[in-house]
């Protein structure tokens, strides 16, 4: 069982900054690729970056040249920089823990944290 807990959320203005980061125990973290969502109001979940265990990344559309998504296996952290914000951006961040072992995908969630980008 996987326990993720992020942190790093808060109230910031159109063209700032944020950086998120989760923390992960109880698994062995280099084994599982690791992202983050988000769920704005009255939206649904939507995938913003995932990072593999090779370290290969992908980002949504929205959020590519402004967001950077990393990890650090020793210390088992995934981060996300979160540069040129916008009030779009604005929803609650989860961290996503992901292995697939045969034919099942084990994926573990993390509580949340509320961005906002607001003047």
């Amino acid at each position: 069982q996987v326990q993720l807990v992020e942190s790093g959320g808060g109230l910031v203005q159109p063209g700032g900054s944020l950086r998120l980061s989760c923390a992960a125990s109880g698994g062995i973290f280099s084994l599982y690729a690791m992202g983050w969502y988000r769920q704005a109001p009255g939206k649904q979940r939507e995938l913003v970056a995932i990072i593999t265990t090779g370290g290969s990344t992908t980002y949504v559309d929205s959020v590519k040249g402004r967001f950077t998504i990393s990890r650090d296996n020793a210390k088992n952290t995934v981060d996300l920089q979160m540069n040129s914000l916008k009030p779009e951006d604005t929803a609650v961040y989860y961290c996503n823990a992901a292995q697939t072992r045969g034919f099942t995908v084990y994926d573990y969630w993390g509580q949340g944290t509320q961005v906002t980008v607001s003047s």
